[in-house]
């Protein structure tokens, strides 16, 4: 068998002579760690061997994580990629439509006005630009709010935000400053949070929920067979 090589066991020795570790000799010969290691027991390394070893064994344990974040990031960059490619512009005047009405879905308000409410400057000029464009608006026909904590500058933000939905000063309301807490909070969020309405938005409100009925009507047949099936689950009230 070949872990048994006469010649393979000389070389296995000499590299362990030369300081390379088990790992690095089975790796290199093509054998099993445990047949280098039987190979080359009676072999004292030198107290400079060993310390090199050791040093490797560190930097191999240590650069380790590190290569496997670096090469998925690799990986995650090129999916991106790939995925970037597959969409192609001009996007049709449906596609953007319903790209807003299925943000609008997650993040906007379902019940009253005309609103969405978020902390993500993307997220939140693309959809002040998809109200306007969709609905034939301007942003003066849009008002803000801003939600934000005792340590941030109301004015400033308010200059922040402006900019990034193209909102006159003028349109934003007086802004919630949350109350001090004592606790330190990791998760402050830099800019606040913007709430911005289409006055007298209601209509649009139902128009956007009327495009998202439509595309998911097969879906939503389904949906509604289950819930029958569960509806037990809607009884929250309270058992001895």
């Amino acid at each position: 068998m070949l872990p048994l090589d006469p010649i393979l066991k000389q070389k296995s020795r000499i590299l362990r002579k030369k300081g390379k570790s088990y790992n690095q000799i089975a790796k290199d010969l093509g054998v099993g760690k445990s047949t280098a290691r039987y190979w080359c027991k009676d072999i004292v390394l030198s107290q400079k061997l060993q310390n090199y070893i050791y040093t490797k064994k560190l930097e191999i344990l240590s650069k380790g994580p590190r290569s496997s974040h670096e090469r998925r990031s690799k990986e995650i960059e090129k999916i991106r990629q790939d995925a970037s490619n597959e969409i192609k512009f001009p996007l049709t005047e449906d596609t953007y439509k319903l790209f807003g009405a299925a943000l609008y879905w997650a993040e906007g308000n379902k019940i009253n006005d005309f609103t969405i409410t978020n902390s993500d400057p993307l997220l939140v000029a693309f959809m002040t630009e998809w109200f306007c464009k969709i609905f034939n608006l301007t942003p003066y026909n849009l008002k803000a709010h801003l939600n934000i904590y005792p340590q941030q500058n109301d004015s400033d933000l308010k200059n922040f935000w402006s900019k990034i939905t193209g909102i006159p000063l003028e349109k934003f309301g007086k802004s919630f400053v949350k109350p001090a807490n004592k606790n330190y909070k990791k998760n402050t969020l830099y800019y606040g949070t913007i709430k911005v309405r289409v006055e007298k938005g209601t209509n649009f409100r139902h128009r956007v929920f009327g495009w998202i009925n439509e595309v998911l009507k097969k879906t939503k047949i389904n949906v509604e067979l289950v819930e029958k099936k569960w509806y037990k689950l809607k009884d929250n009230s309270r058992r001895p």
